[in-house]
């Protein structure tokens, strides 16, 4: 067994917060790169230019990448050989609270959808749990903006609907979105499961390495076809025409009922500010 301190794992996970609003992931960033190389609109490669600037900027000077610094969002992966003396989500709350005061990042968490109260702090997250077998806890984060969650989309679907069906659905998502979702965009779909497993896949898909594919072949298909098609809408960056609307298309899948074809669609922004970290503790 091993015991992990919640004073370490506050820490860390607070400097997890702080780096994500503030280091775009080169992987990213290099993907931004060869899509200005590529582009066809002068227009497209001078947003292009200016978005690649802004994470230069952020990264250089230590400030938010973008002034929407999201909700913070958590999948914690905790080892079934891994000890806590502490709640986990109370500790995880307060790595938020202290990131998003100790970062000066913007806090946009209100207390109820109507009452609409800053919270002032920015909790509480959004926190995903899951027991796995190893001696480590895997913590990812996202900083989920607004503008491009409220462009996301879920749709329970029919079985005969089929594969075109997801595909026209993911299409007319990202048509209603065009500039609003501040693209280029990476789209987290989501297929199968029921009305809440599938939002959940959905986002838990955009937290995918950028350059890794989905292993069961009927996904991979769909990730590289829809990226075709997704770029052959001229949306473009920030939704003023390009072949650049979409970096990439990460899909998960999940067993469902017999009469139920459930999508979701959750489209993160080309500010795609993700981290991991993976905290072991002391052996006892």
């Amino acid at each position: 067994m091993r015991k992990i301190e919640r004073k370490n794992l506050v820490d860390a996970i607070e400097k997890m917060i702080i780096d994500a609003n503030m280091n775009l992931d080169l992987k990213m960033v290099i993907r931004l790169k060869l899509a200005m190389e590529k582009e066809n609109s002068p227009v497209a490669k001078s947003i292009l230019s200016e978005i690649i600037e802004n994470q230069d900027i952020a990264r250089d000077q230590s400030i938010p990448m973008c002034q929407d610094t999201g909700v913070a969002v958590f999948f914690v992966d905790i080892g079934n050989q891994i000890f806590l003396d502490f709640n986990l989500e109370d500790a995880i709350n307060e790595s938020v609270r202290n990131a998003y005061n100790n970062g000066y990042l913007r806090k946009s968490v209100v207390n109820h959808p109507l009452e609409r109260k800053n919270t002032m702090d920015n909790t509480p997250a959004i926190i995903h749990i899951k027991q796995v077998i190893s001696d480590n806890i895997c913590v990812l984060m996202a900083a989920k903006g607004a503008g491009s969650e409220n462009m996301s989309a879920m749709k329970m679907l029919t079985p005969s609907a089929g594969r075109q069906g997801i595909i026209d659905f993911v299409l007319k998502t990202v048509i209603d979105a065009g500039g609003r979702a501040c693209p280029p965009i990476i789209i987290g779909l989501g297929i199968g499961g029921n009305f809440e497993k599938v939002t959940e896949i959905a986002k838990e898909a955009i937290f995918r390495d950028l350059d890794d594919q989905a292993i069961n072949p009927i996904d991979r298909a769909l990730e590289i076809d829809l990226l075709e098609q997704v770029n052959n809408l001229d949306i473009g960056p920030m939704g003023l025409k390009g072949n650049t609307t979409c970096i990439a298309v990460k899909v998960n899948s999940y067993p469902c009922h017999i009469a139920s074809l459930p999508v979701a669609v959750n489209i993160q922004c080309h500010a795609a500010r993700h981290k991991e970290i993976i905290l072991r503790g002391e052996l006892i």
